[in-house]
């Protein structure tokens, strides 16, 4: 008996189609607070607390005063990246003017300027570890880690052949400068809580 190899396009393709299965069945029982992500196929749950939502909700009005009520600027909205089966569901991130959509509706990773993720007990390793490399495999340029629980932001930039080549941290209360990036904005964090 012969077995064809699969290529790499088969591959991706199949592993999108386990993405659309998955999230499908999640879509029709994930339980009132909590969100749910894909992290190299296997489902992630998190629950979403009072500081989590405040960091976002400091994060999204900044950058809504910076781009403007129609800029693209995502919530919770899978975003499939790079590698084994990677559909994150990220808190905030930022498209291009000129992105576009995919044949299926969704948000392509190529075209994400910005990547904001608030860490959770739960999801920390994943933050700091598979999900950065899933960012800097799909080249996102700027990628922030909030920290409530150590209170500290950590800021990656430029990507380069799967990593970030750039990597700063402050305390909240300091600001997080991002005028060398593609935002070419300063992020306030004084009034980023802690847990």
């Amino acid at each position: 008996m012969t077995i064809a190899p699969i290529d790499r396009t088969d591959m991706a393709d199949i592993d999108k189609q386990y993405l659309d299965e998955v999230f499908e069945f999640l879509y029709g029982g994930i339980p009132e607070g909590f969100r749910a992500e894909v992290v190299e196929g296997a489902v992630q749950m998190s629950p979403q607390r009072d500081t989590h939502s405040n960091i976002i909700k400091h994060v999204l009005l900044q950058m809504g005063a910076r781009f403007g009520p129609d800029s693209e600027i995502m919530m919770d909205v899978r975003l499939d990246l790079p590698g084994y089966r990677n559909g994150f569901c990220p808190d905030i991130f930022k498209l291009s003017d000129d992105a576009k959509k995919d044949e299926k509706g969704r948000w392509r990773y190529q075209d994400v300027e910005f990547v904001l993720e608030v860490i959770s007990r739960e999801t920390a390793r994943n933050d700091y570890g598979k999900k950065k490399d899933a960012y800097a495999a799909g080249e996102v340029p700027v990628y922030l880690i909030a920290d409530p629980y150590t209170g500290k932001c950590h800021l990656f930039t430029r990507p380069e052949d799967g990593a970030y080549q750039s990597k700063s941290s402050s305390a909240f209360g300091e600001p997080v400068d991002l005028t060398d990036t593609v935002l070419g904005m300063t992020l306030a964090t004084d009034r980023f809580p802690r847990d």
